[in-house]
């Protein structure tokens, strides 16, 4: 097996992004040099449905090899555990300052749920719909399952910025020790960077100006400003994007490399029947809250963590991820997938 970095990194994504944003400063902070290919913003995106047999509709997908990893939050838990630190590559888990591990599951549990599934949607609610295309506003309202009201989310916005401001205030809260990180780090961690790219991403907001008011919460805007600064300063001081390439070149790229050997992830037989679930069989995974177009593969690898199927494009096969948690694997119907 080929070391891990000696394998090629690629960042699908596309500049407007947020969650791709929170990726970039996983890989910029962690120190991984990396490929991007820049998608469309909406369906279809046939570099990876086509070439790579991944329908997954959310942005951002990295691979790492021949693996190709779905959700941010599985994206960081890779890239921690396949570029450690003993490689050169900084923790996303750092040590409390004097002296005490990290938090881990706490932290990867706030960062799925609260910072991923209860604060960034309040931010989406603040997107200026009425200034998109039609063809966006169709391509979002499907996303999530229901027709977007541009009109009725502005009435709503009172309402919204007044839960911003709640949510704000437990982050002043958390910060009023005068601790420097959100979980009193020697550095920087995953809690950080997560939390972080929401409230980042909000103060582009002209709507949302007023809510970042440095007389009521001083300690989370002189925050969010230590955050944007410390990442910055991490990029300038190294190259992290290698090259921008187009799908074909990364197919051909992803696909000619080589698979993390899958018995790291393992198959959890218990797991697997109590889902009735089968090694090798075809089954659908689908995000189970939005986005729920599913992709279908040959189910190879299955823990608590994460789920690990063999999708068939153009390019070739590759083996696509998804976390265990807010998706759902089922068995595909006989004979209607081939791989």
């Amino acid at each position: 097996m080929v070391s891990t970095s000696k394998l090629p990194v690629v960042l699908y994504h596309y500049d407007a992004s947020p969650f791709a944003t929170k990726v970039k400063n996983l890989l910029t902070v962690k120190r991984i040099p990396h490929l991007r290919v820049e998608v469309t913003t909406t369906l279809p995106r046939p570099d990876l449905a086509e070439r790579l047999g991944v329908t997954y509709r959310r942005i951002p997908v990295l691979a790492i090899g021949k693996d190709v990893y779905c959700d941010s939050s599985l994206i960081a838990a890779a890239l921690e555990r396949r570029f450690p630190p003993a490689a050169g590559h900084p923790t996303l888990f750092p040590a409390r300052k004097g002296g005490g591990k990290a938090d881990t599951g706490m932290i990867k549990a706030l960062c799925m749920t609260y910072a991923d599934r209860a604060l960034f949607p309040l931010a989406a609610e603040n997107l200026p719909y009425r200034k998109f295309t039609p063809e966006f506003v169709n391509d979002r309202s499907a996303w999530l399952g229901k027709k977007i009201d541009p009109a009725a989310l502005e009435a709503n916005q009172p309402v919204v910025k007044s839960w911003l401001v709640s949510h704000l205030a437990l982050l002043e809260e958390q910060l009023a020790d005068g601790r420097e990180w959100l979980m009193d780090t020697e550095t920087p961690g995953l809690a950080d960077l997560t939390v972080h790219f929401s409230w980042a991403w909000m103060q582009q907001f002209r709507s949302l100006r007023d809510l970042f008011d440095r007389a009521r919460f001083p300690a989370s805007i002189a925050w969010i400003t230590r955050m944007s600064e410390y990442v910055a300063k991490a990029g300038s001081q190294q190259k992290s994007v290698l090259d921008n390439i187009s799908g074909a070149q990364a197919a051909e790229i992803i696909c000619s490399s080589e698979t993390e050997d899958p018995k790291i992830v393992g198959f959890d037989a218990v797991e697997a029947a109590r889902l009735g679930l089968k090694q090798y069989q075809y089954v659908f995974v689908t995000p189970s809250d939005n986005g729920k177009i599913p992709t279908v593969g040959r189910l190879i690898s299955l823990n608590h963590d994460e789920v690990a199927i063999e999708t068939q494009g153009s390019a070739g096969t590759v083996y696509c991820h998804f976390p265990r948690l807010n998706f759902v694997v089922k068995p595909e119907a006989a004979g209607s997938a081939k791989l």
